[in-house]
């Protein structure tokens, strides 16, 4: 009987049946609505995150598709920067996650208010980093600590799905060839590029931060340039959010654009939307064709741009 249990049990990890939970939701009663995106925002700035954005969807929701299912419903893109250099130092792919991603929802008619937000552990697979790396797990202890000052009676809810095996790429990359020198030409004409390209296929740039300039005034210098875009399609959010309020965990989506100093390579990279697939146990087919059509938009820009 013992061995039949092992075997099972590494037959469910093999096929992902029993992955650990990527994202969880923190949910607190809120009746007398004294819990307000806003008012979680003001627990982060104290405890010391940058604030990228904090932006309402559900009027968007209600302008572009006539109808929403939240009463409440914000994107919130945060980051730790001395955390975020501690991590730049190990690994470069750091803006996958800086800024981060949440999401602040109230259902319709709903009473409580929840925030989603990824595990340590999920940060750390789609970077590539190690499960136990002691960074990325102090960075999720003081997410979840802020969380309980914002939300003193919140608890954790038990997501009804486990995660999947992906089904594609975890980051799409592309390499771009830069001068190592004369490169503040090449990186300008590239962002108008790519900017412009952005709203003709549907997506907005939700935020942006250069944390090239902020790892100089931390006297850290490896990078000429390290600068990230938040991008969101609103299609993607409002399509998923509303079976799924949760993916706001990933979205928007963040794309860096980095150079380590002497590289002749500007490297480029975004989380793919297989996590969202994988991490929430997606399996509609219009869920997936609408994700799959964002990422081939996205990748098909980007080609169009490095090539």
């Amino acid at each position: 009987m013992k061995r039949f249990i092992r075997g099972m049990l590494c037959v469910l990890l093999i096929t992902g049946i029993a992955s650990a939970a990527d994202i969880e939701v923190f949910t607190s009663p809120n009746t007398d609505g004294k819990i307000t995106p806003k008012s979680i925002e003001e627990a982060f700035k104290k405890a010391g995150f940058t604030i990228s954005a904090n932006r309402d969807m559900n009027g968007p929701f209600v302008k572009q598709f006539k109808s929403s299912e939240f009463d409440v419903y914000n994107l919130f893109t945060l980051y730790k920067m001395d955390m975020v250099l501690e991590l730049a130092k190990k690994y470069p792919n750091v803006g996958l996650f800086a800024p981060m991603s949440m999401s602040i929802y109230t259902k319709k008619g709903d009473k409580n208010i929840s925030v989603a937000s990824l595990t340590a552990e999920a940060m750390a697979k789609i970077m590539g980093a190690p499960a136990d790396d002691k960074t990325l797990h102090a960075l999720r202890e003081l997410v979840k600590k802020t969380l309980k000052e914002a939300m003193p009676d919140g608890v954790y809810q038990k997501l009804p799905y486990v995660s999947q095996k992906p089904k594609g790429e975890l980051v799409t990359h592309f390499t771009m060839e830069i001068d190592p020198q004369d490169w503040e030409d090449e990186l300008e004409e590239f962002k108008m590029g790519f900017e412009g390209e952005l709203a003709p296929n549907g997506f907005v740039v939700a935020g942006f931060n250069n944390l090239g300039d902020e790892f100089e005034e931390m006297k850290y210098n490896e990078f000429d340039f390290y600068e990230v875009y938040s991008i969101c399609k609103l299609p993607v959010i409002y399509t998923i959010a509303k079976t799924h309020p949760e993916a706001g965990a990933y979205a928007p989506c963040s794309l860096y654009l980095s150079k380590k100093k002497g590289s002749a390579a500007m490297e480029i990279a975004f989380p793919s939307v297989y996590n969202w697939m994988s991490s929430m146990a997606l399996d509609d087919p219009k869920d997936i064709k609408v994700m799959e059509d964002a990422q081939e938009g996205m990748k098909s820009i980007l080609t169009g741009l490095t090539e």
